[in-house]
């Protein structure tokens, strides 16, 4: 048996995540995706199966120019947290989706926050004392 590549060796990540992070209608998951060029995130409704919001760098509405990047992953964090808002969501679980948490899934995770979403992480942060 040959070595495994990365795309493989996500997969088996991501599947082991996957058996720990369920979304709820009251918390759903946030789920990121990465290509090379593209960036994309839902929420979704892992009891009735469903996807209540989603964001793309692919989506024309955006003006994203560039994909893949991180100030790209960083509108479209903003903007799935504002139409998750718009559907009365207010808290998330955040997968992501087997990949490192670094660069482009940071800074979508990050400005999520900053949209809004899962504040009470971000006033948790805040308020414990430096170490």
């Amino acid at each position: 048996m040959g070595q495994k590549s990365r795309s493989d060796i996500r997969q088996g990540v991501h599947s082991r995540i996957r058996k720990k992070v369920k979304g709820t209608a009251e918390r759903p998951r946030l789920a990121v995706f990465r290509s090379l060029n593209h960036i994309y995130a839902q929420i979704i409704d892992d009891k009735s199966g469903t996807t209540l919001a989603t964001a793309s760098t692919t989506e024309k509405a955006l003006g994203i120019k560039a994909g893949g990047n991180v100030e790209a992953a960083k509108g479209v964090g903003k903007a799935i947290a504002e139409r998750a808002q718009k559907a009365g969501i207010e808290t998330v679980v955040f997968d992501r989706g087997g990949y490192v948490y670094h660069g482009r899934v940071k800074a979508l995770i990050d400005a999520t926050r900053e949209a809004g979403l899962n504040k009470h992480e971000a006033a948790a942060e805040e308020s414990e004392p430096p170490a």
